[in-house]
């Protein structure tokens, strides 16, 4: 069973966004407390009626975020 949860965020025209690695989930928020918040509102509806097992996780399963920084200025 996974016990992390991913997630890649990236940003663009001062929006950031996290896509889920392996969940089906995208969210965004112009700040990075607002993108925290939106990630963990997302997950808890993403698990709202399943318990994480049927879905292949762990009773308390953690996110982990990744943030893309482009080489370009």
């Amino acid at each position: 069973m996974k016990n992390i949860i991913q997630f890649s965020i990236s940003q663009e025209d001062g929006v950031y966004t996290a896509s889920g690695l392996n969940v089906p989930i995208v969210t965004d928020g112009s700040t990075f407390e607002d993108l925290r918040d939106n990630i963990r509102e997302a997950v808890h509806l993403y698990f709202e009626g399943e318990s994480p097992e049927t879905l292949g996780f762990g009773t308390t399963p953690s996110v982990l975020t990744n943030f893309e920084i482009p080489l370009s200025v």
